[in-house]
């Protein structure tokens, strides 16, 4: 007998949750909630551990939102165990966001909870869990990495299309020097070039700005800088690392398929998220 189908929910506000969990009794009864969540890092820890075949993921959660608490969950999940689950995002109407969701044909609730639309999400969610590979397949691990080679495309996808972009009068021209401190809490600023840069990486509160000499901190996130930087000189290969490309000496895959970097004269190794690997495919 096939088990019925699990869900985790993330949602930080628990009366939505609950009106969630009680619309979908109503259109998916077979569906079993597995957990309910209330932030994106309890998201990814849930999702990994129960392995779930349905996510709903409230985009706008404290810490961690609900997309880049997918796009972790892509770069971590195994693809040689389960299939990736299901994914669709609530969120509350924002034509914006809408419009993204279905130009990238991703699934997505609105709050409240709307029955007619739910109805909508669930079909696709079960035409989604009916054309993934069984576990018991052999073509298994080769279906459910497509699967998932196909979901990181569409999480990239998302996390451009809704990257807020800086306004033209704040951001006539590309950077061209960073304000750094040598520690957390250092009252002394120091003016570090931009082309002397190999690599950012998000750090806590801080962004580590790596050179050939050195490394520095920054208390700009790192999204706020992206649209800053001019995309052709840095690559963005993890969602918390941003490296030189002109840096870049060499890229070897690991044992698991994943990309490792190399630097030009720095000791370094940077490692190459799934949602970004499409950058070294064709080398």
């Amino acid at each position: 007998m096939t088990s019925p189908p699990t869900a985790l929910i993330a949602e930080d506000e628990p009366l939505l949750a609950a009106a969630l969990a009680a619309e979908l009794a109503k259109a998916w009864p077979e569906l079993r909630i597995a957990a309910t969540v209330g932030d994106g890092e309890s998201a990814v820890e849930q999702a990994l551990r129960l392995q779930p075949d349905v996510l709903f993921f409230d985009i706008r959660m404290p810490g961690q939102s609900g997309l880049d608490a997918a796009a972790e969950l892509a770069d971590t999940w195994d693809t040689g165990a389960r299939p990736f689950p299901a994914l669709a995002f609530v969120t509350a109407y924002d034509q914006y966001a809408v419009q993204a969701f279905e130009t990238q044909a991703v699934d997505y609730v609105l709050k409240p909870v709307q029955p007619e639309r739910l109805a909508k999400t669930v079909q696709k969610l079960r035409e989604a869990l009916h054309r993934r590979p069984s576990a018991s397949s052999t073509a298994g691990p080769i279906g459910t990495g497509d699967a998932l080679e196909a979901t990181a495309h569409q999480l990239r996808q998302l996390l451009a299309a809704l990257q807020p972009s800086p306004q033209a009068a704040a951001a006539p021209t590309r950077l061209r020097q960073l304000q750094v401190s040598s520690a957390a809490g250092s009252s002394v600023i120091r003016m570090v070039p931009l082309a002397e840069v190999l690599y950012l990486q998000a750090a806590d509160k801080y962004v580590r700005v790596v050179t050939a000499n050195g490394e520095h901190l920054l208390r700009t996130p790192l999204k706020e800088l992206l649209p800053l930087l001019d995309a052709e000189e840095f690559w963005q290969i993890h969602r918390g690392t941003v490296v030189r490309a002109s840096a870049i000496e060499a890229v070897q895959r690991d044992e698991s398929g994943k990309y490792i970097i190399s630097l030009r004269g720095h000791a370094d190794h940077l490692l190459v998220s799934r949602l970004y690997s499409h950058l070294f495919k064709a080398m």
